[in-house]
């Protein structure tokens, strides 16, 4: 699973994100989770067809989930629902 976190210079609640992205992934196979920050101002094409408008934004598997602030109980609720339909497909 691909974990991508678009920031941007001055995002005073990107550090947050981050921080609980890193908590949470830790209860997880890291063998089955990767994941990256994303300067949005670097990346801005990729962010525009990926529909992020504001910061911070997580995108699971190339699909928008959350923007804003997403809860740890949100964030690991979305992995484990992915995690589960990735099990089902092997």
């Amino acid at each position: 699973m691909q974990i991508e976190v678009f920031s941007s210079p001055g995002c005073s609640r990107c550090g947050k994100v981050f921080a609980m992205l890193e908590s949470v992934t830790r209860d997880f196979d890291m063998g089955l989770i990767r994941w990256r920050k994303v300067n949005v101002l670097e990346e801005l094409d990729y962010a525009v067809e990926l529909g992020v408008s504001s910061m911070p934004a997580i995108v699971i598997n190339g699909q928008l989930v959350f923007t804003g602030h997403a809860s740890a109980r949100r964030l690991r609720g979305a992995l484990e629902k992915r995690l589960k339909e990735q099990a089902k497909i092997k």
